[in-house]
């Protein structure tokens, strides 16, 4: 049984808008975006997806991907649906104070009663990364850093590694503290004399000092939302994954790689004393098109050669899989995934922003009336899992 998630692009524009320039400030095309992202959330309720899941970008000019707040966007998907699962995939560490992250990820837990799954992630785009860097000096990751395991990737890995670390302290415990190379929590010698703390809460001595800190609210799922790597494509950090016992998401269009990971996967926490069934290693995912007929696909087809030829591609992102056909052309692929990964959740990027709602829209209609019935059966508030 596969559960399926939808992830949207974050886009405004159509392409031709998108090549007029300056989409991301065009204030009609944001207010637009919004209203397809109500309409979207709301009609993917009602097919009975599982879950909505984003991105983090920011300084979007271009208008490709903007999805400038983690928590914002994801508040406003849970309100407007009703039974989805919303993913926030996900906080960009480095980017970002690992206890504010923590706190958001519990508040938002509470706001959306459960209905929360996060993704944490390395951050592989420079201008914004860099800009928005939590730490001065760190720089965003990409493919090249990664293989030649450049000092600036390293950098990049070592603050994403111990700001994850923070977090899940942070969402684990009641008041915790940390002394780490980019992060001391809390910071050295504060003192705060308030009869409050030592009478109600923790973590601050007689004198007054502050040796422990904690967030709050507790998240509202025990012990936290499920955590997952978001879009992994790198064996280091699925190894690392592993170790920590969250779930990757692997949208990668090269089976015999998606295989050695999830292998990777399981070897690494059977290394660590942990057993890991197949399906709870890893989760697939593709770019969805699907039509009545494979002409019309293949038309629709056109918005994501566009964002992966003129966006993601020059960045030097790998293909993302392109489950795009009939309805029996995209069960079959996703039957020879299933075949030879064995995953129960897959990740479905539709082409949101890119491609008018009527038609984006058929595309959601036909996969839950046509594919997912294939792979799933519906519970009892109607959500396919």
């Amino acid at each position: 049984m596969v559960k399926f998630h939808l992830v949207q692009y974050g886009a405004v524009g159509r392409p031709h808008e998108i090549e007029a320039g300056m989409a991301g400030r065009r204030v009609d095309l944001y207010q637009r975006y919004l209203e397809e992202i109500r309409y979207y959330a709301s009609y993917a309720d009602e097919l009975g997806f599982a879950g909505y899941s984003h991105n983090e970008h920011h300084l979007q000019l271009e208008g490709f991907e903007e999805s400038n707040h983690p928590g914002m966007l994801s508040l406003f998907i849970g309100q407007h649906s009703k039974k989805l699962t919303v993913g926030t995939l996900g906080y960009v560490l480095p980017t970002h104070n690992p206890v504010r992250v923590a706190e958001e990820v519990a508040t938002l837990d509470h706001m959306l009663k459960g209905r929360l799954l996060v993704a944490f992630l390395r951050g592989y785009q420079e201008r914004w990364t860099n800009t928005y860097a939590a730490v001065q000096g760190v720089t965003a990751t990409s493919p090249v850093l990664s293989k030649a395991h450049d000092e600036r990737d390293d950098i990049n890995r070592e603050l994403f590694e111990e700001s994850f670390d923070v977090v899940m302290k942070a969402l684990t415990s009641t008041t915790f503290s940390h002394r780490g190379k980019y992060w001391t929590f809390p910071p050295d010698n504060i003192v705060v004399k308030h009869p409050a703390y030592a009478a109600w809460g923790q973590g601050v001595r007689d004198d007054g000092l502050v040796e422990e800190i904690g967030i709050a609210p507790a998240p509202y799922q025990d012990p936290h939302p499920k955590i997952y790597g978001g879009f992994t494509g790198s064996m280091r950090t699925t190894k690392f994954f592993a170790r920590k016992g969250a779930k990757v998401i692997v949208p990668a269009n090269n089976l015999d790689f998606c295989e050695t990971l999830w292998n990777v996967y399981i070897e690494e926490a059977r290394a660590q004393g942990r057993e890991v069934a197949r399906e709870d290693a890893a989760a697939w995912g593709g770019a969805l098109i699907v039509r009545e007929t494979r002409e019309q696909a293949e038309e629709d087809a056109k918005a994501f050669e566009f964002i992966t030829k003129k966006w993601f591609e020059p960045m030097g992102q790998k293909p993302t899989e392109a489950i795009i056909g009939t309805p029996d052309d995209v069960s079959e692929k996703i039957e020879e995934a299933y075949e030879r990964l064995g995953f129960n959740e897959c990740w479905l990027i539709f082409m949101q922003g890119l491609l008018p709602p009527e038609i984006v829209g058929e595309h959601l209609r036909l996969f839950a009336e046509k594919v997912m019935p294939r792979f799933s059966e519906r519970n009892a508030d109607g959500v396919y899992v």
